[in-house]
């Protein structure tokens, strides 16, 4: 691992460490998970608005989901 220097604000540093507290953690430790959690989220953003580009530039047609709209169950009708 290495060690990075951060400028953060005293609330939050102060949120952290609680945080981490109840956890039973340290301010390292739920650091590096938040940094992990957040590159996910952005990853999957990301993924988001690519699938949304490709649907905007090649709309589904008629055709390829018309054959599934008898497959569709909508619960006790």
């Amino acid at each position: 691992m290495k060690t990075v220097q951060m400028t953060l604000e005293e609330a939050l540093i102060r949120s952290v460490d609680q945080a981490a507290k109840q956890l039973h953690t340290t301010r390292s430790a739920f650091t590096r998970s938040a940094l992990k959690e957040a590159l996910r989220n952005l990853k999957i953003k990301q993924l988001e608005d690519r699938h949304q580009k490709g649907y905007r530039s090649r709309p589904a047609t008629r055709e390829e989901v018309g054959v599934w709209e008898e497959e569709q169950a909508w619960g006790d009708a």
